[in-house]
């Protein structure tokens, strides 16, 4: 028994130590990890060259070790493949392409991708050949990248992904494929953000895609989508824990059966005025932490069961007066401790004092309010656990409560767009000495900034925007040691600047001081500042020499912008002028009286915006301006006549090129980019030529700006071959030949601009259904025939301008069914007949403000019908301001049309046309009969010229209730009767001409009527007044006084020409632009101008 057991014992042994080697084995098999393999190393290296400066950030990426120890790789232990890459928050990655390099997608066996926070410059992701090609990945960060354009099909088809993240990229888009189709392969899919991506083009359906092909979602962030319409009920069968569908224009009920999630943490649909919300049953042991329904349509019938939100931490509200039970409620919520509240529309003087009893609150945020009298918030004194304060849109009629300053727990305070009683900043912001974070911004302060502030040790950004403050700025700002942000821009800071006490050491990223009164020189201390990000100095009075030179230790500056100042710059001849760890990105010198272009740009090799412009630089354009890593480059408003370089020049990330009012000759440059959507201008120079292929090279561009140049022949064809093209304006050149017809064929183009041209021949007639176009500008040419009418297909058509060309027919009626057409320009044609012709039963030109007929061969009877469907110059709506203008789907750029008219008897030229003027011009022309009544209804019209007809019967006196009438011309008619009484209430009136009529009777001598000259009312034998000199009643009807003979004889010579001509251009993209008018011309003695004034007999 014993030796059995022995044996027993000896064979447990023996199997032990077998297992013991066993493992043993095992592990030093585990434990061996294969090297990378070469082809991922390859990648990875030539995703690092794609970057300026990453041999600092990736220090242990060298060809040659092995990638799967290099810093933020890892690999499978068994076959060294890459399958994790972060490189999330890498800011500092200076990019030197604008595109994701087609080897980096070798990676096939990535699991896990980051590339959160790199500034890819609004680049494109791979339409094809790319993410496709990862198909193990899991989990996908490409947030706060730049990335634009269509969000690729390619990521759709990553079916085993649980987390995509894209928030943060405002210019990517779903539109082909659509959201849906996107969607429909990600059924893993956990987690989605898409914060700021543009949805909009989803509409409504974006819920019932997410239920139906994402079971398994749990956290949805759609945050300022632009998502229109209502969310459907299907959506709460998702299992989520996080909703955030905040700053979107949600419409309707928000389904209650989402708030009965018992899943759910987190719901934000804060910022949806239009979003109904109804709070339903809360069932105990409901686990929502956060309920933000700041800012929707919030209904107050607040259940009893809100009390059973016992995890709830945070809470944001729309608050009413005629709420009672919200208070005893919120008291109930043990775990509350950030509190956002917003006024409601009814709510005027707030009883907000029981938030004083809340003591646990660490946030509270107060937005909309009507603090005066007696409701100041003083109670916010008694909140003594409070960090975060937040104070935004309110008004207070007494200073800010100085309670505040006991707050000494405080780390974060804000006041922005206030209305303060007292305008200085309160001193005793200096005791909160714990706040890292102060923001004061767009609020109507005024004096100095306290000196106390300088006691704020711990601040690590200050933020005075906006509140007209005054005085210099404290030298104990530029002292306090932990600060990083500081933003003083927008406010009426004078004298001179201080030096930075220990620039070296400052921890200062973010310095802005734009658009203030400041003097004097920069001090040198502000170009030794290591950690500096961006300064801001334009827009001030600076003076003095900015010295380019290697001494400079901005090392970590990205952004630079010295504009609108009165610097100049000086290099030393034989120095570097720039080290090599220089890597400035964005360059603003506009407006800085440069005559030339400093030759230290030569060394910015990482430069991707340089703005040049309203300059006085002259002579040629260097050839090395034209860096490969320019994304912008802006050299508009200057001298420059010639180019180094050839006309076609390689530049392959260029998005924007502005090279338009200056003097260039010769060939139109052509740059040469890879870039998905291009905008590029040249207009307002001398080029006289452009190169046949421009449409092939320029494939990709949205605009394009070549007028007021010396271009002649036939427009290139191969403009045919341009993919994106919105905007073609060739106006104002010498180009002959017929209209293109694949322009009119395009269902992209959205503003068609060829005015003053030589063109002939016909308006192109296959303009196809889809049609965008919005302006069509042909004015000034030689155009035959007749309107086509596929001009209908184009839906979106606001302004047709053919004018002064030789377009004959009759009236287009059928355009009245345009719905968005705003201005039609018929003027100087050789069209004819009725203008009555309506078809059909439909309103017709409801959205016309501005219609010029003149002088053409309209003849018959003005019918009151036409007028009265002119819906848009009834509303007497005040929109003053707003511009007739277009936006094109590139970063900012907006358009506006230019149109000639005749107002006041003077050529106006608008290159801006505000959507509340309105106009009527039927002159010279043939009409007959009486002025219709309806158009007294026109209520909005500033201008009315009826002049050099045939009109007879009196002047309605409904013309009377055109209350903002500034010009009326009925001159040269047979209107008869008197001027109508009802003409004194016409106190907007500036311009009046009622000559060469049969008018009769007293000329009203009311308001305004007095300051109109005797030319405005002579030709009508039966008129007296004042204004003739002429009494009523006592001379006979053909009497005249002397100095009344004398002016009308040389009323006609000596008539008052005042021709206005507008100029009111766009800067950088078509953006801000400025007016400027002259006056020319006061009196000309032009026979031939006489006699095109003379009347129709």
């Amino acid at each position: 028994m014993a030796l059995a057991n022995k044996e027993l014992l000896h064979n447990l042994l023996l199997l032990l130590i077998c297992c013991c080697l066993f493992t043993d084995a095992a592990a030093a098999k585990l434990n061996t990890t294969a090297p990378c393999l070469p082809d991922q190393a390859s990648s990875l290296l030539q995703l690092k060259s794609s970057f300026a400066g990453a041999d600092s950030l990736l220090p242990s990426w060298k060809a040659g070790s092995d990638c799967c120890h290099w810093e933020d790789v890892t690999c499978d232990m068994a076959f060294g493949r890459v399958v994790s890459l972060d490189l999330g928050g890498f800011k500092d990655l200076d990019l030197t392409s604008c595109r994701l390099d087609p080897e980096f997608f070798n990676l096939t066996s990535l699991r896990n991708l980051s590339l959160a926070f790199i500034d890819f410059r609004i680049a494109l992701l791979p339409a094809s050949g790319g993410f496709e090609r990862l198909k193990d990945i899991i989990h996908l960060n490409l947030s706060y990248t730049s990335f634009m354009d269509q969000v690729p099909i390619g990521i759709g088809g990553l079916t085993n992904l649980i987390t995509l993240d894209l928030s943060g990229n405002n210019d990517l888009y779903f539109s082909r494929p659509g959201f849906q189709t996107f969607m429909s392969n990600m059924s893993s899919l956990r987690e989605l953000y898409l914060d700021g991506v543009d949805l909009s083009r989803t509409g409504s359906t974006w819920s019932t895609v997410l239920a139906e092909s994402v079971p398994q979602l749990q956290i949805l962030s759609l945050s300022d989508c632009d998502i229109i319409g209502s969310i459907h009920p299907s959506f709460a069968r998702l299992g989520l824990t996080k909703l955030d569908i905040s700053e979107n224009n949600w419409e309707g009920q928000f389904p209650t059966e989402i708030l009965q999630l018992k899943s759910l943490r987190t719901l934000d649909l804060s910022y949806n005025p239009m979003l109904s919300v109804r709070l339903t049953y809360f069932p105990a042991g409901n686990h929502l932490e956060t309920l933000n329904l700041f800012g929707t349509n919030f209904s107050y019938d607040m259940p009893s069961s809100f009390a059973n939100l016992v995890s709830l931490k945070t809470l944001g509200l729309t608050t009413m007066a005629n709420d009672n039970q919200l208070p005893s409620l919120i008291y109930k919520l043990p775990s509350l401790d950030d509190l956002r509240l917003m006024g409601g529309s009814d709510w005027k003087k707030p009883i907000l004092s029981w938030v004083g009893n809340l003591t646990q609150l660490t946030l509270l945020e107060l937005d909309g309010y009507d603090f005066s009298n007696k409701s100041v918030p003083t109670w916010i004194g008694k909140l003594k656990s409070l960090q975060v304060l937040g104070i935004l849109g309110c008004y207070f009629s007494v200073p800010i409560p100085y309670q505040i300053g006991n707050l000494t727990t405080l780390t974060e305070l804000e006041f922005g767009d206030c209305d303060f009683a007292e305008h200085r900043t309160p001193s005793w912001i200096g005791n909160l000495t714990r706040l890292t974070y102060l923001g004061i911004s767009y609020c109507n302060l005024s004096g100095p900034i306290p000196s106390t502030i300088g006691n704020l040790v711990q601040l690590e950004q200050l933020y005075f925007q906006g509140c007209n403050i005054s005085g210099k700025i404290p030298k104990s700002l530029f002292a306090l040691p932990a600060l990083q942000f500081l933003w003083l821009n927008d406010n009426q800071l004078d004298g001179s600047l201080e030096d930075f006490p220990a620039p070296l050491s400052s921890p200062l990223r973010e310095f802005a001081l734009s658009n203030n009164e400041l003097t004097g020189t920069i001090p040198k201390s502000f170009f030794q500042l290591t950690n500096l990000e961006s300064l801001y100095l334009d827009s001030n009075k600076l003076t003095g020499t900015i010295e380019l030179g290697s001494n400079w230790r901005l090392k970590s500056l990205n952004v630079l912008s010295l504009s609108n100042n009165m610097i100049s710059f000086l290099e030393k001849e034989g120095d570097m002028i720039f080290s090599p760890s220089f890597k400035i990105k964005y360059l603003y010198l506009e407006s800085c009286n440069l005559t030339k272009v400093p030759v230290a740009f030569k060394y910015l090799d990482t430069i991707n915006l340089l703005a040049l412009s309203n300059n006085k630089i002259k002579g040629a354009i260097p050839s090395w301006l034209w860096k490969s890593s320019l994304v912008m480059l802006d050299l508009s408003f200057n001298m420059f006549t010639t180019l180094e370089k050839s006309p076609l020049i390689q530049i392959p990330f260029l998005y924007f090129l502005y090279l338009n009012f200056n003097r260039l000759q010769g060939s139109i440059p052509i740059p040469l980019t890879s870039s998905d959507q291009f905008v590029f201008d040249c207009s307002n120079n001398n080029f006289s030529s452009i190169e046949p292929n421009v449409g092939r090279y320029l494939r990709n561009a949205v605009i394009i700006n070549l007028s007021k140049n010396k271009l002649s022949g036939f427009i290139p064809h191969s403009i045919c071959s341009l993919n994106n093209i919105e905007i073609m304006d060739l106006s104002h050149n010498y180009f002959s030949g017929p209209v293109p017809s694949c322009l009119m064929e395009r269902d992209d183009l959205i503003i068609l601009k060829l005015r003053e041209n030589i063109l002939h021949g016909t308006i192109p007639e296959n303009i196809r259904q889809g049609c965008k176009l919005q302006t069509i500008d042909l004015n000034g040419n030689h155009i035959e025939g007749a309107l086509p009418r596929s001009l209908t297909n184009c839906r979106d058509l606001e302004v047709l301008d053919v004018g002064n060309n030789q377009i004959v027919g009759s009236f287009p009626s059928w355009m009245g069914a345009l719905p968005n057409l705003r201005i039609i320009v018929l003027r100087s044609n050789q069209l004819n007949g009725t203008i009555r012709d309506l078809e059909n039963d439909y309103q017709h030109f409801t959205s016309l403000q501005i219609v010029d007929l003149s002088s053409n061969h309209f003849s018959g009877h003005l019918h009151l019908e036409w007028f009265e469907n002119l819906r848009a110059m009834m509303n007497n709506s005040n929109d003053d301001g707003q511009i007739l203008e277009h936006h094109t789907n590139v970063y900012n750029p907006v358009y506006e049309d230019t149109i000639t008219v005749t107002y006041k008897d003077a050529t106006l030229i608008f290159y801006r046309i505000e959507t509340a003027f309105k106009m009527i011009d039927f002159s010279n022309n043939s009409f007959e009969g009486s002025i219709p009544n309806s158009v007294g209804r026109l209520v909005s019209l500033h201008g009315l010229n009826m002049s050099h007809n045939n009109l007879t019967g009196p002047i309605p006196s409904q013309l009377g209730h055109l209350s903002r009438l500034e010009s009326l011309d009925l001159s040269c008619n047979s209107l008869s009767g008197e001027i109508p009484q009802e003409f004194n209430s016409l106190t907007s009136l500036s311009w009046l001409n009622l000559s060469y009529n049969n008018l009769t009777g007293r000329i009203p001598q009311g308001n305004q009527f007095m300051s109109f000259p005797s030319s405005s009312f002579e030709g009508n034998a039966g008129l007296c007044g004042i204004q003739l000199s002429k009494e009523c009643g006592t001379a006979g009807p053909n009497s005249t006084t002397p100095r009344a003979l004398a002016h009308k004889q040389y009323s006609l010579w000596e008539d008052r020409l005042d021709a206005i001509i507008l100029f009111i251009f766009a800067g950088v993209g078509f953006g801000v632009g400025f007016a400027l008018a002259i006056v020319f011309g006061p009196f000309v003695h032009i026979e031939g101008w006489v006699c095109k004034h003379i009347c129709k007999q």
